[in-house]
């Protein structure tokens, strides 16, 4: 028994992370797919059916949309739609947040997560890893005594859901890890850890990163 134990879990250490990910791959192909509306299947315009010809087609408009809003003629096309947008209440409101959310994560030289960062939560005496996504917003900022930051606290194992807090920097202490190191720590539950020839974390407070309290 503890020899079939042993071998089964081996096993499926390894197939798990496979399957997860092909799992996963195929979840965003067949969603990309939904995207594309049937008269641009390959049935209708070739006659025959081409696997993985609508998750190309729709890799492909996403480049060519972002080459064409690259130029100054796609800008003022985007701006004017943007505004459009901007006049309808409820679409307003759905497509401002989930751009604000797109601009931090996706931007080329934008920094959703700054720095791995050590917490004291739930509470006092209870340590884990956060990020730091950078400052409160003026309005907040006036009413907190202090120096404070933003943190972004994940769950575990799925780092997508989380909670967001606002601290006094003299409580957080920075990690010497990359915020991908990190998040490779948390997600496998403090199974997989940093590299013993990575240097000792560093007890020290968090510093400043430069960033705006408007954001």
């Amino acid at each position: 028994m503890r020899f079939f134990k042993r071998y089964f879990i081996t096993g499926l250490l390894i197939w798990l992370p496979l399957v997860t990910t092909v799992w996963v791959l195929l979840v965003l192909a067949r969603t990309l797919n939904s995207l594309v509306p049937s008269f641009l299947s390959p049935e209708v315009l070739f006659g025959v059916a081409i696997p993985g010809f609508e998750l190309v087609l729709v890799l492909l408009i996403i480049l060519l949309t972002g080459l064409f809003c690259a130029n100054f003629i796609g800008r003022a096309i985007l701006s004017r739609w943007e505004s459009l947008l901007g006049r309808i209440p409820l679409v307003r409101s759905i497509y401002n947040s989930v751009k604000q959310v797109g601009d931090t994560v996706f931007a080329p030289n934008g920094q959703a997560f700054r720095q791995a960062i050590l917490v004291q939560y739930p509470r006092q005496g209870a340590w884990t890893i956060g990020f730091l996504t950078g400052t409160p917003c003026d309005e907040i900022a006036g009413l907190l005594a202090g120096d404070f930051i933003s943190v972004y606290v994940p769950t575990t194992p799925n780092p997508t859901s989380g909670f967001f807090l606002m601290m006094p920097r003299a409580d957080v202490q920075v990690l010497d890890m990359s915020v991908e190191t990190a998040l490779k720590y948390v997600i496998s539950m403090g199974v997989v850890a940093p590299p013993a020839s990575m240097p000792p974390v560093a007890v020290r407070p968090v510093q400043a990163v430069g960033v705006d309290a408007s954001q």
